[in-house]
C-alpha cells in the first residue's frame, strides 16, 4: 500500500508512535509518504520507502497568526495526487484531519485517498471540550473514514466530551526498542549515578505531566541519597529548577533533553516515575516496561490499561505525593519485588504491546477500508 502519515514532528507520544509506525510498515514493503512541516523527530534519514514531504508556511503580513492548515491540506492533496496515495493516516485531529477532509476534496474522485484519524489525546479531552474547536474536531472525525483511538478510556471520552456516535476503533501504542548504543554501566557512569537506584522520568514536559508533583514526590523519598532521578525532557526543564531548589532536590536531579538514544537510558533505570494528571495511554511507561523497569505512577485515563497495579508496576490515586513516595521506597528497599515487576512489565510488553501484535492491526484496518473504497 501507499500511505501518507501527518504527525507532530516534535517530541511528543502521537509523534513517536506515527514515526514508528511508518518506519515498520516500510519494512513491512509498504511505501510511507510522511507530511508535516518539519522532519519527525525520530525519523531516519536514509529508510527504504520513506519519503518526506515538507510543508512549507508563509508568514504573510495580511495573517495576525501564520496559517498552516491551509497548506498542509495543499500537500496533502499534491502528495495525494502525485503519489497515488492510497490510505492518508492523520495522527491528532488538529489540524491534521481537518486538512485531510480539506484535501480530499481538491482531488477527483479516484485520486481520494482513504482517511484514517487517530486521536492521541488531548485532541478530545482538551480541545474537545472548546468551543472553539470541539465542532471543528467534531465534523473531521465524521468526514474520516475510520477513527482510532489509542486507549478503551479514549475512546470513551471522545464519545463523551465530543458526542461522536460513529464507529472508534481501539488500537493500542507499540514500541519496538532499538539495541542500545552504550552499556548499562557506561550510561551510568557518564550520569555519575554510583551505587543509587536510577529513577526514570521522560515526557514532553506539559502541565498535564505535573512536573511539580513529580518533584514534591522525589522530595519525600527516604533515604534521600538512595537514588537520583533522572529526566529526559522534550523541551527545556530550567523553569522547574527553581522548584527543585526549594524543595532540597536538585543535587538529586539530572536533566537530559531531546534524547534521541532512549533506549540507553532505559536499560540504565531501576524505577521509572510519572506523575500525570491525565494519560490517554502513556507510552514512556511501555518503553521502561520492554527494559524490566518497573513504574510508579498515578493511576489516570488510558495508564490502567497498560499497568497492571502490582503485577507488572505500581498505580497510586492521583495527587498524592506522599503514596507516591512510599511505592517508589518500597522499590527501592526490595529488590525482589522490583525484579518481580520489571519481568512481569516486560512479558506483558511484549505479549500485548509489540509491533508484530499492533502494526498488523493498522494494516487490516487499511485493507479493509480499501475494500470499501
Amino acid at each position: 500500500m501507499k500511505i501518507g502519515i501527518t504527525c507532530y514532528p516534535s517530541v511528543g507520544g502521537s509523534g513517536i508512535i506515527a514515526t514508528s509506525l511508518g518506519i515498520s510498515l516500510a519494512r513491512r514493503g509498504h511505501e510511507v509518504h510522511f507530511i508535516s512541516y518539519e522532519r519527525p523527530f525520530r525519523l531516519p534519514e536514509a529508510e527504504p520507502r520513506i519519503f518526506f514531504h515538507p510543508v512549507v508556511i508563509n508568514d504573510y503580513g495580511l495573517f495576525k497568526y501564520p496559517d498552516y492548515t491551509l497548506p498542509l491540506s495543499v500537500k496533502m492533496a499534491e502528495v495525494s495526487c502525485r503519489h497515488h496515495l492510497d490510505i492518508l493516516h492523520v495522527h491528532y485531529a488538529v489540524p491534521h484531519a481537518t486538512a485531510a477532509a480539506l484535501s480530499r476534496c481538491m482531488l477527483p474522485p479516484d485520486k481520494q485517498p482513504r482517511i484514517i484519524t487517530t486521536l492521541h489525546g488531548t485532541d478530545t479531552t482538551l480541545l474537545g471540550a472548546d468551543p472553539g474547536y470541539g465542532p471543528a474536531i467534531l465534523h473531521a472525525l465524521h468526514q474520516s473514514d475510520a477513527v482510532t483511538t489509542v486507549s478503551e478510556f479514549l475512546k470513551n471520552e471522545t464519545r463523551r466530551v465530543l458526542g461522536f456516535g460513529g464507529h472508534i476503533e481501539v488500537i493500542h501504542n507499540f514500541f519496538e526498542p532499538e539495541r542500545p548504543s552504550r552499556s548499562r554501566e557506561a550510561v551510568r557512569r557518564d550520569l555519575g549515578i554510583g551505587d543509587e537506584l536510577m529513577i526514570l522520568h521522560s515526557s514532553n514536559l506539559r502541565p498535564m505531566k505535573r512536573i511539580d508533583l513529580l518533584l514534591e514526590t522525589i522530595a519525600r523519598i527516604r533515604p534521600r541519597e538512595s537514588f537520583k532521578l533522572v529526566v529526559l525532557a522534550g523541551g527545556d526543564f530550567s523553569p522547574f529548577m527553581e522548584d527543585a531548589r526549594r524543595l532540597g532536590v536538585d543535587d538529586r536531579i539530572i536533566v537530559r533533553e531531546n534524547v534521541l538514544e532512549v533506549e540507553d537510558y532505559l536499560q540504565a533505570a531501576d524505577i521509572a516515575l510519572y506523575t500525570s494528571e491525565s494519560e490517554s495511554f502513556c507510552l514512556s511507561i511501555l518503553e521502561a516496561m520492554y527494559f524490566s523497569c518497573p513504574s510508579v505512577s498515578t493511576a489516570v485515563g488510558g495508564i490502567p490499561e497498560v499497568v497492571k497495579d502490582g503485577i507488572s508496576g505500581l498505580l497510586v490515586p492521583f495527587g498524592d505525593a506522599d503514596q507516591l513516595a512510599r511505592a517508589v521506597e518500597r522499590l527501592i528497599k526490595n529488590d525482589t519485588l522490583r525484579a518481580k515487576l520489571g519481568q512481569a512489565g516486560k512479558a506483558e510488553a511484549e505479549k500485548e504491546f509489540s509491533v508484530d501484535v499492533v502494526v498488523p492491526q493498522y494494516e487490516q484496518l487499511y485493507e479493509n477500508q480499501l475494500v470499501r473504497a
